[in-house]
């Protein structure tokens, strides 16, 4: 295959050289690129030229089609572009991109991977392009739908690391915006909006009742023994569907599905600390996958902790935060019908109960009723115990990253 150059929206996509390889070593030392490109590490020159030769090998085998994308006026180098793996029986492909740390907030590699499908549709006559990438690479996410890609789903066991997954799309032809076009998840859309938010270390949230300060934060390895307690509890096995025999194995796993709900951009999971930093409660909002403004909020108190406001300052953060930073419209509360205690907090944060859902629960086998009840951000109670956000110090030892 004959290499060529694409020059489209400024941009330049031409075949590596071996006078890039100094910018290419540059660049491979970058943390983002490091954590999500199978780049070795460390990154050393001799890695930047080998790199660069086996690009240029592939366009003489037309196995792959790699790209260096330079600014068209001046031939920095941007970034990369790619097709990987061409299979011509199939007509398809996988597209791959990064962005110089130089480079990026351009919309370089929307703008390349535009000029690339385009040119694959058009020449190569392809009639689809893959995309994947690890789950948690929201920037990389953005920049797929920015470039027409549909998000089908996900890869389970993708990685070799345990319970991790990758996120899969395609595109076909037609599909591509046109250049200067917005787009889908353009800026200050909800998608742009939520990769801002997942794309980052889960924050910590502040929530104060009226003697104590509280954190809500990541759950940790130092809390699982806290929340086996928890969750052997009588109550919490009455009015909650966590497992029976709760033990550290079941915790463990909670751990990293948690973790892999921030990553994934579905659910975030909080541990309420107190003034300690000890567990002293769980609470998670869940995002609906058919309605991107709604969220259902789910919470359980450790047993030495009830009675003390604690998870009511707790839900008036956590939800706080869901309607100013996710811009959600719409929260939704479920318990079973009986637990009088969580439809207190509901109601002292401002929920308005909506009514009894019949058999909506699968509690331990049995179809059981819920109370259902809903919050919208104008619901929200002031309360003498407020929650709030802060991006000031702490003399807690850090615990995740604090975001206003």
């Amino acid at each position: 295959m004959e290499p060529v150059e694409i020059t489209e929206a400024g941009l330049t996509l031409r075949p590596w050289r071996p006078t890039d390889a100094d910018d290419l070593h540059r660049a491979g030392q970058d943390p983002e690129i490091q954590r999500w490109i199978d780049f070795p590490r460390p990154y050393r020159p001799q890695d930047a030229q080998r790199f660069i030769a086996g690009r240029m090998r592939q366009w003489a085998e037309a196995t792959a089609a790699a790209f260096a994308v330079c600014d068209a006026a001046t031939g920095r180098l941007l970034g990369a572009a790619d097709l990987q793996r061409i299979d011509r029986s199939r007509q398809l492909s996988e597209i791959g991109y990064w962005t110089a740390p130089w480079a990026r907030g351009q919309g370089v590699a929307v703008r390349a991977v535009r000029a690339l499908a385009r040119w694959s549709f058009a020449e190569l006559d392809l009639r689809r392009l893959l995309w994947t990438s690890r789950a948690g690479n929201h920037a990389a996410r953005l920049v797929a739908l920015r470039s027409g890609f549909r998000i089908e789903g996900r890869l389970r066991a993708a990685d070799p690391a345990p319970g991790s997954y990758e996120w899969v799309g395609s595109l076909l032809p037609g599909e591509v915006p046109a250049p200067g076009e917005v787009g889908p998840a353009g800026p200050g859309s909800l998608e742009a909006r939520r990769a801002a938010v997942f794309g980052r270390a889960q924050p910590t949230l502040f929530a104060s009742t009226s003697r104590r300060e509280l954190r809500l934060r990541p759950l940790e390895d130092r809390d699982l023994d806290a929340l086996v307690i928890t969750c052997q509890d009588p109550d919490t096995l009455r009015w909650t569907t966590v497992p029976e025999a709760y033990d550290r194995s079941a915790a463990v796993s909670f751990l990293a599905h948690c973790e892999d709900c921030w990553a994934g951009g579905t659910a975030t999971c909080f541990v309420i600390a107190d003034e300690q930093d000890r567990y002293a409660g769980s609470i998670d909002l869940r995002l609906s996958s058919g309605d991107p403004l709604l969220a259902t909020v789910g919470f359980m108190t450790a047993p030495h902790a009830r009675g003390r406001g604690y998870q009511t300052a707790a839900l008036a953060a956590l939800t706080t935060w869901g309607f100013a930073t996710l811009g959600l419209a719409r929260i939704e509360w479920w318990a079973k019908v009986g637990n009088v205690a969580s439809r207190r907090v509901a109601e002292k944060v401002g929920f308005a109960m909506e009514g009894t859902a019949r058999a909506a629960l699968n509690h331990r086998g049995t179809r059981a009723d819920a109370w259902v009840g809903a919050l919208l951000a104008e619901d929200l109670v002031p309360l003498s115990s407020a929650a709030r956000t802060s991006a000031g110090t702490s003399s807690w030892p850090a615990a995740g990253q604090v975001t206003v």
